[in-house]
């Protein structure tokens, strides 16, 4: 190994235990391909625990702060269960009516409010530190400590209730630091995946991958809610063991680069030919391993073009993604669908439909962009698309339970999908700008920068919607639409630049095909 390697890149430059015992099993090395299978699985695995356990404050809102003298926690997988079922029939381990204090006072709502803010705002603070960290640490070690510390705090909040915690500061604090954890998974995971995988349909395949934050919420959302009867404090619990065990899978297999599993494209591609044009298995940066790379300093990652008007972007996006993602449950709990009030069981597993819609929103987002070569439309499109999909989902999703599901899955797919492209596909194009002149160290800085930005507008969504709820859900749904407009509004100079380019890419083209045409009149 050349004496020019940092520290870093010689400690990164070890295959996991996990991928030499795989290779010891087969007897030869994985291709460069099997390598690229693994990343995404781990990786999707990963990211996917991380917004299931993320998920699980939502979905316990209502059981902490009860809005009505009768709430039903009976689960049947995807059954309807309505909260004015005789009391009889309800299976409970606690009080219900009286919720769980400190939450279940008249301020409650605005305290869980609080543990949203608190949660995100040291998310949002520690995404920052978290992409210039990962830009210079191992990041399967890196990753491995977020998803384990996680879960650690993910569990604490639920070992409250066994331990009959009713202290504000301690489910506070607990989130706080779980917040902190929490902001080490999207830098590491887009900076790992970018290192793999080349640009020719990025967004596609991002789009696909970017499912996992989808599957982590309807995932975090069904092991929670199942286990709200049995004790809330294991809706907390569970997904915190799943988040750590897979933390481990990620120390055990993930390769961080093909340069640490030693893994060459060009001898890979000896074995089994990529046919014409295939780009694929091609990295997003092209570095010389023997070329030490400095790590992409805050203020240079901000002045890369692009980067600014999207993360502004995001703050908007996140702002109302998160919002729904941390009160989606509590305001169907709180709804009369169709005359009848649902189950906290029951509301969490109907929000898993908008995740669904995102889930949908993210790959078409991505297909979109990867077709049209224009990140800025897309994402812009769908936001604005979005204010009126809002609109009709406040407006007419009460009048009946499909409606609802129909109009929360429109909503969702519009509402995530410029979110799933900004923080994939863009910004691993910002973070392998020409700019950067092949600088493979600067992914995770700035993934971080947009995704923190973004996460700023997250936690304030739900901040304030814990307080304007409380007074009306028509105010909530009005600054989230003003919030979706804006979102647009900020890739106007965006639009218009790929809109230029897009006329002179047509007249060039149009000029070299009168060209010929010309030559054969002559």
């Amino acid at each position: 190994m050349s004496p020019s390697l940092d520290p870093v890149e010689r400690n990164e430059n070890k295959p996991p235990i996990g991928i030499r015992f795989l290779e010891c099993v087969k007897k030869r090395r994985l291709s460069y391909g099997t390598h690229q299978a693994i990343v995404l699985i781990v990786t999707f695995l990963a990211y996917a625990s991380y917004h299931a356990a993320r998920k699980t404050t939502s979905i316990v809102k209502s059981t902490l702060d009860p809005q009505s003298s009768e709430v039903g926690l009976r689960f049947v997988p995807w059954r309807i269960t309505y909260s004015n079922e005789p009391v009889e029939r309800k299976r409970v381990s606690w009080k219900l009516g009286e919720g769980w204090a400190p939450f279940d006072a008249s301020d409650g709502t605005a305290l869980l409010g609080e543990l949203d803010l608190a949660f995100l705002a040291i998310y949002a603070i520690g995404m920052f530190f978290s992409g210039h960290l990962g830009d210079r640490m191992n990041l399967r070690i890196f990753l491995t400590i977020g998803m384990v510390g996680t879960g650690i705090f993910t569990s604490l909040f639920g070992v409250g209730f066994w331990a009959n915690v009713h202290n504000f500061y301690y489910y506070l604090i607990v989130q706080m630091l779980a917040g902190l954890f929490q902001s080490t998974g999207w830098p590491s995971v887009v900076a790992v995946v970018g290192k793999w995988f080349g640009k020719r349909k990025r967004g596609l395949i991002m789009g696909i991958w970017n499912a996992h934050t989808s599957v982590g919420n309807i995932s975090g959302s069904l092991i929670a809610a199942a286990m709200l009867s049995y004790g809330w404090g294991w809706s907390f619990v569970l997904p915190g063991l799943v988040i750590a065990f897979i933390g481990l899978l990620v120390f055990l297999l993930l390769p961080v680069s093909p340069e640490a599993v030693g893994a060459d494209k060009d001898e890979d591609e000896l074995d089994s030919p990529n046919k014409a044009g295939e780009g694929v298995t091609e990295p997003l940066l092209a570095s010389d391993p023997d070329v030490k790379q400095e790590a992409v300093g805050f203020i240079e990652a901000w002045k890369i073009p692009g980067v600014a008007p999207f993360a502004l972007c995001l703050f908007f996006s996140k702002l109302v993604a998160y919002t729904f993602l941390y009160w989606l449950p509590f305001y169907i709990s709180q709804t009369a669908i169709d005359g009848k009030y649902l189950s906290d069981g029951t509301s969490g597993n109907l929000s898993t439909f908008f995740d669904v819609g995102g889930v949908v929103g993210g790959i078409l987002a991505g297909h979109i962009s990867d077709r049209l070569d224009a990140r800025a439309i897309t994402a812009a499109s769908f936001m604005y698309c979005a204010i009126p999909a809002l609109f009709f989902y406040r407006s007419y999703g009460h009048l009946s339970l499909g409606l609802n599901i129909a109009l929360m899955f429109i909503t969702g797919m519009f509402v995530n999908g410029p979110y799933a492209l900004i923080t994939t596909a863009v910004s691993a194009d910002l973070g392998t700008h020409s700019s950067l002149k092949g600088n493979s160290r600067a992914l995770a800085t700035v993934t971080a920068i947009i995704d923190g930005t973004g996460s700023v507008g997250a936690a304030i969504g739900p901040l304030l919607t814990g307080y304007i709820s409380s007074k009306s859900w028509s105010a909530v749904f009005a600054m989230l639409m003003a919030a979706a407009l804006v979102a647009g509004l900020l890739l106007t100079r965006l639009i218009v630049a790929e809109v230029a380019a897009k006329i002179a890419e047509s007249r060039s083209q149009g000029s070299t095909s009168r060209a010929p045409a010309a030559a054969l009149d002559v």
